[in-house]
């Protein structure tokens, strides 16, 4: 039996994951060896989910699945994940839970642009579900402008190796609640092991009915 569509795993996983009080933000479908499946689901929440709360997750999702008639005799692997550091921002709670942090955002054609070019660096101020307060010029002439999210075409999270300033991180109001500061808990002291934070993942390899 094929694996279902991400759409029907979606449907089958966004309730519990709604009530864990976090957000279904994807499911990802891709093909994990022989007649396996990957099945990647990632959830967020205001808050910085940590793996006792994924691994929980993980087993929720693994029971519904087993349980779902078109599912539970399909072979797969399941792994349950946080967004990484370097997530785009696609909607008006990603932007909220980025405050404080540094996007490389790139404008829509047509539209008003803050600073000159059509694609930049900024960090990340206060939102809402139609603008946000955005801090240009860096450490040395922070500034701080609003953008309509309309006249935004993309924008995606950096990587940060040395702390903002301070001049930066007032204007942008801090860090959301819960959330890393950036600079150092961008980098892990292990390679292998997950920033301060940022992508938490559970993989559970032996999910799913292998006949």
């Amino acid at each position: 039996m094929p694996m279902p569509t991400e759409e029907r795993v979606s449907q089958l996983v966004a309730g519990l994951v709604e009530r864990r009080g976090l957000d279904l933000e994807g499911v990802h479908i891709t093909a994990a060896g022989g007649p396996q499946a990957r099945v990647t689901v990632t959830v967020d929440g205001d808050e910085t989910v940590d793996l006792d709360t994924i691994a929980e997750v993980s087993s929720e999702i693994s029971e519904a699945l087993d349980e779902a008639a078109d599912v539970g005799e399909t072979p797969y692997l399941l792994e349950v994940t946080t967004p990484g550091v370097e997530r785009p921002l696609t909607a008006p709670r990603h932007w909220r839970r980025a405050r404080g942090r540094k996007v490389r955002v790139r404008m829509r054609p047509g539209a008003q642009t803050p600073d000159g070019p059509s694609s930049f660096d900024a960090r990340v101020g206060a939102s809402t579900d139609t603008e946000v307060a955005l801090v240009l010029g860096g450490k040395r002439a922070p500034h701080r402008v609003s953008v309509p999210l309309a006249d935004i075409e993309s924008a995606v999270v950096q990587v940060e190796f040395s702390p903002p300033g301070p001049a930066e991180m007032e204007l942008a109001g801090g860090v959301a609640t819960g959330r890393p500061e950036p600079g150092a808990a961008d980098q892990a002291v292990d390679p292998a092991a997950p920033a301060a934070g940022e992508e938490h993942s559970v993989v559970a390899p032996t999910e799913g009915i292998v006949e």
